[in-house]
């Protein structure tokens, strides 16, 4: 049973968020008659409830999803609301549907968006991975956060060639090692309200950790939202480079650490937006006469699927007519075809900005 003090917190949250004029994923599909056939489940393993999956959506009403998954079960047990969210966002894929297996596809085949240098400043493709065998973020002992930093640090100190590099541990972390992975824009900080509402950030920084090779290309955070981020990145516009890089370490990261993966959702994450591919490919382009033409730019982005973010990310302004560009679609295609996506995408959006 799930005890009161929950059913108690979940009944006045939920009343709150029927009363608010939230956005929400979650408000648009939690029907009163659906809250009610969930509110006394629980996960068989970790004994999550609904409100480990809700409570971050009914402490932020301005979030635009506002569920994650506390761990793996959660996406079965509480189907009926992950489902309709998984559908809408990731724009028609269906509970009947089956995500593919994984696809690289011909890596050789992507090239320099951007030969020229003229609009593309930096190109970057990420994904992110959950350890087999454990929870997500909110069901994670102390133990349990140190025993997979010891398995990832140890993977990745294995690393030789263009991935060799260092794991920098957040625990104990000097200042002047964390201010210069704070000027990189290398790391993450505490404090992401969504998260915390989730319940996402306790034992800080214990588990907590960034890799990063020596030419600064390649990075791996470990513990921040997912348990594995994995990022490869440069300056320029070089996809085909950019993807090579992160399909080499993903495919050997692999080897070492068996992956969380769900037949009909693919890779699996904490937060649903991510699940399938949890492929996201991004240039930050400067576009000066689209962005005078801010519809227009919307126009193209929609025609490939792909979010068009301000400069600093979701939220945020374009400074000096510069986007962050990305795939938008995760699930019910490939790896392959999601980068591909924002391949032609940006060609096209390259190709109207010199027309104009």
């Amino acid at each position: 049973m799930v005890d009161a003090a929950v059913l108690e917190k979940l009944e006045s949250g939920f009343k709150k968020l029927e009363a608010s004029d939230s956005k929400s994923l979650l408000k648009k599909y939690l029907t009163r008659e659906l809250f009610d056939k969930l509110k006394n489940l629980k996960t068989p393993t970790f004994g999550s409830t609904l409100l480990d999956v809700i409570q971050s959506g009914l402490e932020n009403h301005d979030s635009g999803v506002g569920i994650y998954a506390p761990d793996a079960e959660a996406y079965t047990v509480f189907s009926e609301l992950f489902d309709p969210i998984i559908e809408d966002y990731h724009k028609g894929f269906k509970k009947t549907d089956k995500h593919p297996a994984k696809d690289w596809g011909d890596v050789d085949s992507l090239a320099n968006l951007d030969p020229t240098g003229e609009f593309i400043i930096s190109t970057r493709v990420r994904c992110g991975r959950s350890l087999e065998g454990y929870p997500f973020n909110p069901c994670l002992t102390e133990g349990q956060y140190k025993e997979m930093e010891d398995k990832v640090s140890a993977t990745l100190s294995g690393f030789t060639g263009e991935l060799k590099g260092t794991y920098y541990p957040l625990t104990g972390m000097s200042k002047e090692t964390q201010q210069k992975l704070i000027d990189d824009h290398f790391l993450f900080k505490e404090g992401d309200r969504f998260l915390q509402a989730a319940n996402a950030c306790r034992f800080w920084p214990t588990g907590r950790g960034i890799f990063h090779n020596e030419n600064k290309t390649f990075l791996v955070w470990c513990n921040e939202e997912d348990h594995l981020r994995i990022i490869s990145m440069q300056m320029g516009g070089d996809l085909g480079q950019v993807y090579r890089r992160l399909v080499s370490a993903v495919n050997d990261i692999e080897k070492r650490v068996p992956f969380s993966h769900h037949d009909r959702l693919g890779f699996l994450t904490f937060c649903p937006t991510n699940l399938g591919t949890t492929v996201r490919a991004s240039v930050h382009i400067k576009v000066p006469k689209l962005a005078a033409n801010k519809a227009k730019l919307e126009e193209v982005a929609a025609k490939f699927n792909l979010q068009v973010r301000g400069t600093r990310g979701e939220h945020t302004e374009a400074e000096g007519g510069v986007y962050d560009i990305s795939n938008k679609r995760r699930m019910g295609l490939t790896e392959y075809e999601a980068v591909k996506e924002m391949n032609d995408g940006i060609t096209e959006i390259i190709k109207i900005e010199k027309e104009m």
